[in-house]
């Protein structure tokens, strides 16, 4: 390689390949590198050139081949979760398919504010070969390609089209991942031929560099606003979202918590941000939530939200807390912290809470408050027991739930996403520690379970060994995306994966049932262009691809296969029948608004309408 005393002559993907594995970040005390490794399934558009720079890194940026992907972006978007947004993994595809099959990833990335690296081929910058081999071809625009689609969904968005830019671009790109504020999936369009391309880059571009996460402070007015508010408030509750996990702000939460006796109730995201023993913890929120949390929301009169972007399951489409109540909500993002008339505290959670409290001096809730919400935190707690008890009732999702949940050890990892099971998970499930739920809900995305776990268990690897990464995952998710339990299995990532069968898309068919409709399409039995339905072997597709694998007839069976699942030192798949309509944790739900029909031939949908409407008039009017 050429260059001077000054610069190093270097391909565009060599420099890319080269600053990534230069930059490190302080985490807990320690320095590690900012990127932790990547995902690659090579092409013709990524291959020669990337694939080249990737060797040559292979030792310090681990590149874990993937089978698809889609579920590559997964397990990408669950490794940083992990990690709470300060590490990230690369996902590099080659042009055409492979890259378009990152959309969906790159759109729940962005959906959950998770930061991940896309590196992706591109057509040829001279045109000269044009059209090339999957190019998209627009007659009247030749410059607009299938990369494009990606600015939908990301937060930083560019395509290379000379080595030079990379010194601005990559930083840039860094910049938005680490951000609190704007975290997001970054996007890098790589041209196939500017790839190889050749430029002297400065040496000084490629020294290492330790970054932190920035921690903005509150402005000292905002915080005067949200302490007057929360000193006037008879009912205050506090809604923790995931942001406080981000912003490692659980320890100050909780301090807050306990030193103004104020409850707290939990978003899907924020699941785990206090144990389920914890006497504040009156329980998860919203269309998913409990009883317990949705009785102390619609009774608050001031709710301070912490690190949460208000979406329709925690609010209960805003019909879950009163209309006269006052929302107080402390985020990172402004974005964020002033919706629906809030009175926004934009900044860090663990400095935002730490200035509150100061100015909240002297203040605590009324105990009477405070102990009628523990009150009916008890009664959740009673409902959820007899929930998850197994001979209740037919085989469900609650009693896979509970038998788990008593068997599993703190630090065990719980992942799931979209379905009816994580609504099961977020009501069922006990916190034993801090930060040890990972419920994809932000996209509610299917695919997410399996391939999340695998990034999840690679992460959970680094730190904790010793504690096990369990997936929940139903029927319908794992036959739209299940290579990854191969891929646990190549990379010696060990998952335990739980296959819950109801014969379908059981939660669809029930919001069907519910909303007045018959029965259609989403169980397989009630697929007319289903002939003779048949019951996939799922348990020796899992064996198939290397893992342990067995069937459960009944929840004690499964406690018994979920202990030697645990003992083995390999990804064990445990398959086990559920009830698809008399299953479902029934209690526990606010209001959600869904379209329906203003009118129908049929009376039940009709009729189902009217009783969804009439709840509308509880719903919040702000913006």
């Amino acid at each position: 390689m050429s260059g001077s005393d000054d610069t190093i002559c270097l391909t565009t993907a060599q420099a890319i390949i080269r600053y990534l594995a230069a930059q490190w970040i302080e985490s807990d005390g320690e320095s590690v590198r900012v990127c932790g490794g990547g995902f690659g399934i090579f092409g013709h558009g990524n291959v020669p050139c990337l694939g080249e720079a990737l060797y040559d890194h292979r030792d310090v940026l681990p590149l874990y081949r993937g089978q698809n992907e889609q579920s590559m972006g997964f397990a990408a978007a669950a490794y940083a979760k992990y990690h709470l947004r300060q590490r990230f993994m690369l996902c590099t595809a080659s042009a055409g398919p492979g890259t378009a099959n990152l959309l969906t990833a790159s759109a729940l990335a962005h959906a959950n504010r998770l930061p991940m690296l896309m590196l992706c081929g591109d057509t040829f910058l001279t045109r000269l070969p044009d059209p090339v081999l999957q190019q998209l071809e627009h007659f009247g625009n030749p410059a607009l390609g299938l990369n494009d689609a990606f600015k939908a969904v990301t937060r930083y968005w560019d395509r290379i089209t000379h080595p030079a830019q990379i010194v601005q671009s990559l930083p840039a790109a860094l910049a938005t991942m680490l951000d609190p504020a704007d975290c997001g999936p970054a996007f890098i369009g790589l041209p196939q031929d500017v790839q190889g391309w050749t430029w002297d880059f400065p040496k000084a571009f490629f020294e290492e560099r330790t970054h932190r996460i920035r921690r903005s402070a509150p402005d000292a007015g905002e915080i005067a606003d949200a302490a007057a508010c929360l000193k006037a408030a008879e009912r205050p509750v506090i809604i923790a979202g995931g942001g406080v996990q981000y912003a490692r702000a659980v320890a100050e939460l909780t301090a807050f918590a306990e030193t103004h006796n104020i409850p707290v109730i939990e978003t899907i995201a924020g699941r785990a941000n206090l144990v389920a023993t914890h006497p504040l913890n009156i329980g998860p929120v919203g269309v998913t939530g409990s009883d317990s949390a949705n009785w102390a929301a619609e009774r608050a009169d001031v709710i301070l939200s912490v690190g949460s972007r208000l979406q329709d399951f925690t609010t209960g489409s805003w019909t879950a807390f009163a209309k006269d109540a006052r929302i107080v909500s402390l985020n990172a993002a402004r974005h964020d912290a002033g919706k629906h008339m809030s009175l926004p505290v934009v900044g860090d959670a663990k400095l935002g809470l730490q200035a509150i409290g100061a100015a909240l001096a002297g203040y605590t809730a009324p105990a009477d408050w405070t102990r009628a919400t523990q009150a009916e935190r008890g009664k959740w707690d009673a409902y959820v027991a007899d929930n998850v008890r197994p001979g209740n009732r037919p085989n469900s999702y609650a009693q896979a739930i509970g038998v788990v949940n008593d068997l599993c050890g703190p630090r065990d990892r719980v992942v799931a996403a979209a379905g009816g099971l994580p609504a099961e998970v977020t009501a069922n499930w006990r916190t034993l520690d801090i930060g040890t739920v990972d419920v994809e809900f932000g996209f509610s995305c299917m695919g997410y379970e399996i391939a999340g776990g695998w990034g999840a268990r690679i992460a959970q690897s680094e730190n904790e060994p010793d504690a096990d990464t369990i997936v929940f995952v139903g029927d319908g998710s794992y036959l739209l995306m299940n290579s990854d339990i191969y891929s646990s299995v190549l990379t010696g990532k060990k998952l335990i994966i739980l296959v819950l069968d109801n014969g379908g898309f059981a939660v669809i068919n029930k919001l069907q049932n519910n909303t007045g409709n018959e029965s259609f399409n989403n169980l397989i039995a009630d697929c007319p262009t289903v002939p003779e339905p048949f019951v996939v072997d799922f348990e020796t597709h899992a064996r198939a691809m290397g893992a342990n694998a067995e069937f459960a007839a009944s929840p004690t069976e499964l406690g018994e296969a979920f202990q030697r699942a645990k003992a083995a030192d390999k990804t064990s798949v445990i398959v086990m029948n559920v009830d698809a309509y008399e299953g479902w944790t029934t209690e526990g739900h606010t209001w959600w608004e869904v379209g329906t029909p203003h009118t129908s031939e049929h009376q039940s949908v009709r009729d189902k309408h009217r009783e969804i409407e009439a709840e509308r008039a509880k719903q919040r009017r702000g913006v």
